[in-house]
């Protein structure tokens, strides 16, 4: 193993680390530096279990027993070890996860490549809340979505918060940015898809009755929070389709329509083992 004991928060080697509160500099950082942060022993493991390859490790020293086994299959990758304290400095906030890695980016999938064979896609236009994105990509890889599209504004799947929200089943589900919203949209209705908002219009079918037709295709398109689907995008689709509500309430949180819609819509002949 490569362990490096840590000294000062100014240490230039742990720059992966630093400033990870700050939202909008590491959103913009770290895809152009091509790589994110796996955050907990837990979620480390199954980025490494999906062929990810680490930059370095960043863990405190009590952590080292419980990461013996992946610093010795890396023994070339450095382990940062420092107090809990000097930690605190570099991130920003109290690692209580266990450890943490920088991780390279694996190379983006092209897009025929990841709807070939798919029947079920869910596309994310917009949706800016890490939070909502790691827990709808947790429901994608728990209810079988074959692929993830996300539009050019959503937030990023590789983010520490999504990362973490979603358990790690980020790595699990397949996905790609679009480049042209919404008309990338085309794109899905070549390969057959039908293009499904979900979206509380006036002509919205109920999403049982659109499973009940159990397209051999599907594409399901989610919208930001609070503003809901764009016009554009709405022009764009095939048929809207809406979660019938009671009580009074008028719309779920876009996190929990997904997993409801995501099980409603997914293929007849049920979810694969």
């Amino acid at each position: 193993m490569t362990i490096h004991y840590l000294e000062s928060a100014a240490d230039p080697r742990v720059t992966d680390y630093t400033q990870l509160t700050d939202v909008h500099l590491r959103k913009l950082r770290e895809p152009a530096e091509g790589m994110y942060i796996a955050e907990s022993s837990r979620v480390l493991r199954r980025a490494l279990a999906a062929g990810h390859q680490p930059r370095s490790f960043f863990l405190a020293e009590k952590w080292l027993d419980d990461l013996q086994d992946i610093l010795g299959a890396y023994p070339d990758v450095p382990a940062f070890i420092g107090s809990a304290a000097l930690l605190e400095e570099i991130t920003g906030f109290h690692l209580h996860r266990g450890a943490m890695a920088a991780m390279q980016r694996p190379a983006p999938v092209p897009l025929p490549e990841l709807l070939a064979g798919a029947r079920r896609v869910a596309v994310l236009e917009d949706i800016v809340d890490h939070t909502n994105v790691g827990a709808i990509f947790r429901s994608a890889a728990a209810l079988d979505i074959d692929a993830v599209l996300v539009s050019p504004r959503c937030g990023d799947p590789l983010y520490r918060r999504s990362v973490r929200v979603s358990m790690g089943t980020v790595f699990q589900v397949p996905w790609a940015r679009l480049n042209s919203w919404p008309q990338d949209l085309r794109l899905l209705k070549d390969h057959g898809f039908t293009v499904a908002a979900l979206e509380l219009t006036d002509d919205a079918q109920d999403v049982d009755k659109v499973a009940a037709q159990n397209p051999e295709r599907l594409a399901l398109v989610l919208g930001t929070e609070g503003a809901g689907m764009s016009a554009g995008t709405l022009a764009a689709v095939d048929l809207t389709v809406k979660i019938p509500m009671r009580n009074g309430v008028d719309s779920l949180n876009v996190a929990a329509a997904s997993a409801v819609a995501f099980w409603e819509l997914r293929p007849r002949d049920g979810l694969r083992d």
